[in-house]
């Protein structure tokens, strides 16, 4: 977009409650109603923050983790449910577009949900990570290119990827094409230590440079008292500690503001969406600097499912 424009961000850095996992919804929107104070219209969470990230499963034992695995059944957001409508009500109320990390029930399988709600409380996108990592392929199921979209809402064209979903360049290259202006990244902080603190930085810079846009990344923390009661293993506690890398970067790489690395926090920065003209200017990957006739890219975006359905006349060859 050429006009002058600017949009006030937040990327925000916040602990679950793993006690009490309702009080998650509590604290987020508590968190929109501080983020309104500063006047922002546009706010970021952790991924999968409510109720929590299953943390359990990257230092427990599979034979370990059924208990584990079953509370975070009984407390996993259904869409739509209640955890939704506050949400949208607190984004109606502050004319704020929220983009949450939910682990969504669908039945009898918990997904690793993205929300984004537009200004009036309208759920704009619901989509799930496409490919669980790791540990979380024991705790997720797998979602579909259906979700890879980019949405309007109030502050420009918005999409959103969940963690090692920006190591899958088609991924990102498909919201790209699609002409997102802000990228809403999510993280579950407190994971793997300072290494993955410093590769985040660097994927989320590079994906700004190379869309275009603005990226807002969230990552969740976990207090010493919650990283002690997941594992009493000091060993295993070193896996729960660092990771945490939330910031907002510019079109041209630039963090704005400075990153929340430890603690519950929030930054805050002006975007100026002109940058984003600016940018593409010098490089458009998906316009004057790509090559369709070379290289192009094919995405199935119906959304998987176990039956299909045919009615009228069928017949079937032998």
């Amino acid at each position: 977009m050429t006009q002058a424009r600017t949009i006030r961000a937040a990327a925000a850095q916040i602990a679950p409650d793993l006690q009490v996992p309702s009080r998650t919804t509590e604290k987020v929107c508590r968190t929109i109603e501080e983020a309104a104070a500063k006047g922002v219209q546009i706010i970021v969470f952790p991924e999968t923050l409510v109720p929590y990230y299953p943390y359990f499963s990257y230092v427990l034992p599979p034979v370990q983790q059924g208990k584990e695995h079953l509370r975070l059944y009984e407390h996993a957001v259904l869409v739509p449910g209640a955890e939704t409508d506050a949400i949208s009500a607190m984004a109606a109320q502050h004319n704020m577009v929220v983009v949450l990390g939910v682990n969504e029930r669908d039945h009898g399988t918990l997904y690793n949900a993205q929300i984004i709600f537009n200004s009036d409380g309208k759920i704009l996108l619901k989509r799930r990570k496409i490919t669980p990592t790791y540990h979380e392929r024991m705790i997720w199921g797998q979602g579909d290119a259906s979700g890879l979209k980019v949405v309007d809402s109030a502050v420009g064209r918005v999409g959103a990827l969940a963690c090692w979903e920006h190591y899958n360049p088609l991924a990102r290259y498909c919201l790209m094409a699609q002409h997102e202006e802000i990228h809403c990244a999510q993280f579950p902080g407190s994971l793997v230590g300072q290494i993955f603190a410093d590769q985040m930085e660097v994927t989320i810079r590079h994906h700004a440079l190379e869309s275009g846009c603005f990226v807002i990344n969230s990552t969740a923390w976990l207090s010493e008292e919650q990283v002690q009661s997941i594992s009493q293993d000091s060993v295993l506690q070193k896996g729960l500690r660092g990771g945490c890398f939330t910031a907002i970067v510019s079109p041209e790489g630039k963090l704005l503001g400075e990153p929340i690395t430890q603690g519950e926090g929030m930054v805050v920065a002006d975007l100026d969406m002109g940058l984003v003209t600016k940018r593409k200017r010098m490089m458009d990957s998906v316009g004057h600097y790509a090559r369709p006739e070379l290289l192009s890219l094919l995405v199935r975006d119906e959304a998987s499912s176990t039956m299909k359905t045919v009615r009228g006349e069928h017949h079937a060859e032998y």
